[in-house]
C-alpha cells in the first residue's frame, strides 16, 4: 500500500464503487501481516516511499519465499521486491513464485521488478576503489534502481592511481548523489567529496589486509574525513547507502 493507493481507495468508497467492507478487507494488514517466523510491514511505502527489503542472510530459502510470496499476494501496491545478501538456493526458491525474479551473483541481491517508475530527481553514481570492493557497490548499485533511481557505476578508481578517478570527472559532477565505496584505508571517498557539491555516501567494505580490522580501519578513516559532504554508513552496508541516496535523490 502506497500514497497514491491508498488515495485511490478512499476515492472508490466515496464515489460509491467499493464498499465499506471491500475497502476494510484491503486494509486488514494495515501494520503488518503475521507469518509466525516474520511480520511482512506491507505499509512501509505508504510510511518511506519504498517497500521492505528482504534480508536473505540468516533465513532459509523457504522462509524467504513465504514473505516473497506474502509481499507478491499485495497487489494493491505494485512495487520491487528486493532480497539482498541471498544465495542461489534462495533465489531458486524465489523463483518458482516469479519466474521474472533476477539474481545477481556479485552482490546475491535478487530483485522481481514490477515498478519502473523512475522516482528520483537525478542520478545516483556508484564509486569504488578496486575491484574486489565491487561486491559491496553492486548491491548498492542493484538496490538504487530497485528504489527507483538512476544509477550507472564507476569501478576501480582508486586512490593508488587518481588519473583513473579524474577521467570521470564530468560524470562525477553529474551525479545527484555519489556512493563512494572502499576498503584498505578508506581514502576516496575523501578525494571525490572535495571534487563535487553533491553528498557523497562512503561505505566501507571489509577488504584490506591485517591492520585493515576487516573494514573498521577504513570506517574511521571515513567518519574522520576532512570533506564536510561526507557521511558514512556501516561497513559493506551497500543497500543502506542506496536508500539513503534514494531518500537525498527524492528531495
Amino acid at each position: 500500500m502506497d500514497e497514491k493507493t491508498l488515495r485511490e481507495l478512499l476515492r472508490q468508497v466515496r464515489a460509491g464503487r467499493l464498499s465499506e467492507s471491500a475497502a476494510i478487507e484491503r486494509l486488514r494488514h494495515f501494520a503488518f501481516e503475521e507469518l509466525g517466523f516474520a511480520k511482512v510491514d506491507h505499509h512501509r511505502p505508504l510510511r518511506q516511499g519504498f517497500a521492505e527489503v528482504v534480508f536473505g542472510r540468516g533465513k532459509t530459502p523457504q522462509q524467504v519465499a513465504e514473505i516473497v510470496r506474502s509481499m507478491l499476494a499485495r497487489n494493491d501496491s505494485r512495487h520491487n521486491i528486493l532480497v539482498t545478501r541471498a544465495d542461489r538456493r534462495i533465489h531458486a526458491a524465489v523463483k518458482r513464485l516469479a519466474r521474472n525474479a533476477k539474481f545477481h551473483p556479485l552482490s546475491g541481491a535478487i530483485v522481481i521488478e514490477r515498478d519502473r517508475t523512475i522516482r528520483g530527481k537525478g542520478s545516483i553514481l556508484v564509486v569504488s576503489a578496486g575491484t574486489s570492493d565491487i561486491p559491496v557497490a553492486e548491491e548498492a548499485l542493484v538496490a538504487a534502481r530497485a528504489l527507483g533511481n538512476r544509477a550507472e557505476a564507476i569501478y576501480d578508481v582508486g586512490v593508488a592511481g587518481l588519473h583513473r578517478l579524474l577521467n570521470h570527472r564530468d560524470r562525477l559532477t553529474s551525479a545527484r548523489v555519489i556512493i563512494c565505496v572502499a576498503g584498505m584505508e578508506g581514502a576516496l571517498p575523501s578525494v571525490v567529496a572535495g571534487l563535487v557539491a553533491a553528498p557523497v555516501i562512503a561505505v566501507p567494505t571489509s577488504i584490506g589486509y591485517g591492520a585493515s580490522f576487516s573494514g573498521v580501519a577504513a570506517l574511521l578513516a571515513m567518519l574522520n574525513s576532512c570533506a564536510s559532504n561526507v557521511s558514512v554508513v556501516n561497513i559493506d552496508n551497500g543497500f543502506g547507502a542506496a536508500c539513503v541516496a534514494s531518500c537525498m535523490n527524492r528531495l
